[in-house]
């Protein structure tokens, strides 16, 4: 996060308010994870790469989301070779997840390890809007 000190209260409640946008985009995300099946999920992409990749060669996929509009967007998915990371440039990148490549993974396993790993950032999000906010109200 960036240094803040010096930032106007009304950008830094907008910039929690951006957090908070984030937050409430990824938590409609985890929503649809767990209500709707996996595969007519956003998330669909991860669960096939991460379900089907060859584990001999990949060890992780990551899915790069960004929030427009108030709607969690998955713009790209990405696997990570042998312990090397060669990253894309993915532009508004607000969250990632990944998860490790694991073939025969099931659709409610899958579930639960993106659900918590979600859950974590929204968690973070949260907090960075909460520690905005203070900043902004003159409690830091």
């Amino acid at each position: 996060m960036t240094d803040d000190s010096d930032q106007d209260p009304a950008e830094l409640r907008e910039q929690a308010d951006e957090y908070e946008a984030v937050a409430d985009a990824l938590e409609e995300l985890v929503i649809e994870l767990r209500d709707e099946p996996v595969r007519e999920s956003r998330l669909e992409g991860l669960f096939d790469e991460a379900t089907t990749s060859n584990p001999g060669i990949w060890n992780t996929v990551t899915a790069f989301i960004d929030v427009e509009d108030g709607e969690a967007i998955v713009t790209d998915e990405s696997k990570l070779a042998e312990g090397k990371w060669a990253p894309e440039i993915v532009e508004d990148c607000d969250a990632m997840v990944t998860i490790d490549v694991q073939r025969g993974l099931m659709p409610d396993e899958f579930t639960y390890l993106v659900g918590k790993t979600l859950q974590t950032e929204i968690e973070s999000f949260r907090e960075r809007a909460s520690e905005v906010r203070r900043k902004a109200d003159g409690r830091t």
